[in-house]
């Protein structure tokens, strides 16, 4: 008969189900901006319908509500590991609202903008799948980080790292459309709306693909920087600040393409070093004394 589990054991009942309140406060401020950007995309394309209001606004205050979603969803983790404050109520938790704020959210804002039968017309048959495809990869991307990061999983098999994400992560996933919503809003730039959709697609299976992306949870904000990396900071908050929608573009698809270009250089060096093994191993076959007769 098995032991059962003390209080301190993560995958005890009591430590499991525990709730903390301040990091979960961060996780229901983050569900409480995706549902409300739910609701501005639907008053946007409502407003669309009957031709009351201006749709532009409403769908620029969804975007504000999932980037500060996406802050909620940076805080809760971060207080949780501070504090000693982790469960895995809370890991779950906070997966149910990045669904809702980072998958929903944004698949309704790109459909309603762009994909609906009246916007787009190439996309007219297929606008509501592509939405769906990217909100079903959002869910296994959520999904599959659950069962890796699960002390059951790690512990015994020392899959999970906190250095690296695997797969794009779903807020920066939702981070890339907000952007490029919110700059198509804001600009004349109606040409390139048909990029979009296929953006979503790529950004869909970056998700659940095994491309490793930088977390930043190991960064220790007390530690000291060099001159250099301060001011590299200052410089990127200057221009947020000044180029607003041309940044924010900038900052989530140079985060997309990184984890892409690092995985493409990864790849042909992996290449490069089995072709090199590959040919030594011939040289020495080679230069090996033949066998007996």
């Amino acid at each position: 008969m098995a032991s059962p589990r003390s209080s301190s054991d993560p995958l005890s009942s009591t430590q499991a189900s525990r709730i903390y309140l301040l990091p979960n406060l961060m996780t229901a401020g983050n569900l409480f901006c995706g549902f409300v950007a739910i609701i501005r995309c639907i008053q946007a394309r409502f407003a669309t319908m009957v031709n009351e209001g201006v749709p532009e606004e409403l769908y620029t205050e969804a975007v504000w509500f999932i980037f500060a979603a996406v802050v909620f969803d940076s805080l809760d983790g971060r207080l949780a590991r501070l504090g000693g404050r982790e469960s895995l109520f809370g890991r779950e938790f906070d997966s149910i609202a990045d669904v809702i704020s980072f998958g929903v959210a944004p698949a309704l804002m790109v459909f309603f903008l762009i994909l609906s039968p009246d916007q787009l017309p190439v996309f007219r048959p297929i606008g509501w799948f592509i939405g769906f495809i990217y909100l079903l990869c959002a869910g296994v991307r959520l999904a599959r980080f659950n069962v890796i990061t699960h002390p059951a999983v790690y512990s015994r098999h020392g899959l999970y790292s906190t250095k690296d994400f695997i797969g794009l992560p779903v807020p920066a996933a939702a981070g890339v459309i907000a952007s490029l919503v919110l700059l198509l809003t804001k600009e004349d730039l109606q040409r390139w709306v048909i990029l979009l959709p296929l953006l979503m697609l790529l950004i869909a299976y970056l998700m659940v693909s095994t491309v490793r992306y930088p977390s930043f949870k190991e960064i220790d904000w007390h530690t000291k920087a060099r001159f250099r990396t301060f001011i590299l900071v200052l410089v990127i908050a200057a221009l947020v600040f000044l180029l607003h929608e041309y940044a924010l573009v900038l900052i989530f698809l140079a985060y997309l393409f990184f984890g892409v270009t690092r995985n493409i250089i990864k790849l042909r060096r992996r290449k490069e070093r089995l072709k090199k093994h590959r040919a030594n191993r011939t040289a020495n076959v080679k230069k090996s004394p033949a066998s007996g007769e």
